[in-house]
């Protein structure tokens, strides 16, 4: 694989990530979100903001890899940042859940509240093996096949993610008598519209960096020492 096209497969990746933090907003705003806050300014804005959050993830992310060659301590902070304010800003609601003491507010949904921590907690332990690069940072060389960091990160965020749909697919069944009369579930124009967006914004950025791969700079090469 050209380095050329391995740029844009990695770009590919950062949008689907930043479409999967879209997809968590909308069934979070469907199903997850506190019953004080339903139809609340904060839950109108939700969905719109995520949108917008795609985007600058998808833009950070992408613009990260033009850092790498020259400053590749900021390229790592910026693809950190990029996936993580998505993240903290869709999971809004479920720390308000998960920090709320039992009982202090009525139609908490706390059936959810162990998949809704243990997906919190895999979500960190993910970010955290992501940017510290263990175990191989401890035993440099043991870990190129098996238990590198990029393989326990994959992992932790697929037992996160099931979690999280468990999660969801309970609030969905104990919600769902509450939400259909009401009419708060979302349309299937209004979810198709925000993901159509989110990809066509996304992919409007995959062709701008790509397209401007030819300015990115080359990576340093270390020089051989000559043999005498």
């Amino acid at each position: 694989m050209s380095t050329r096209a391995r740029h844009i497969c990695y770009f590919f990746d950062y949008a689907a990530l930043s479409t999967y933090s879209l997809g968590s907003a909308l069934a979070y705003s469907a199903y997850i979100f506190p019953m004080g806050w339903v139809n609340s300014t904060f839950h109108h804005c939700y969905v719109p903001i995520a949108v917008f959050n795609t985007v600058v993830s998808t833009s950070l992310s992408c613009y990260s890899r033009f850092l790498e060659a020259e400053r590749p301590l900021l390229s790592k902070a910026s693809r950190i940042l990029a996936f993580a304010y998505p993240y903290l800003f869709d999971s809004i609601p479920l720390f308000y859940r998960v920090w709320l003491p039992v009982g202090t507010a009525p139609g908490q949904w706390l059936a959810a509240g162990l998949g809704i921590s243990s997906h919190t907690a895999f979500a960190f332990l993910t970010c955290f093996i992501f940017a510290s690069h263990l175990p191989e940072r401890l035993a440099p060389g043991h870990f190129d096949y098996i238990g590198h960091s990029h393989q326990v990160f994959h992992v932790c965020g697929i037992i996160g993610t099931h979690f999280q749909m468990e999660a969801i697919m309970m609030d969905m069944a104990e919600r769902h008598d509450w939400l259909l009369p009401s009419s708060l579930l979302p349309s299937s124009l209004q979810t198709l519209g925000s993901m159509g967006i989110c990809m066509a914004m996304n992919l409007a950025v995959i062709g701008l960096c790509s397209a401007s791969l030819r300015f990115m700079p080359e990576p340093l090469q270390r020089e051989k020492p000559h043999r005498h």
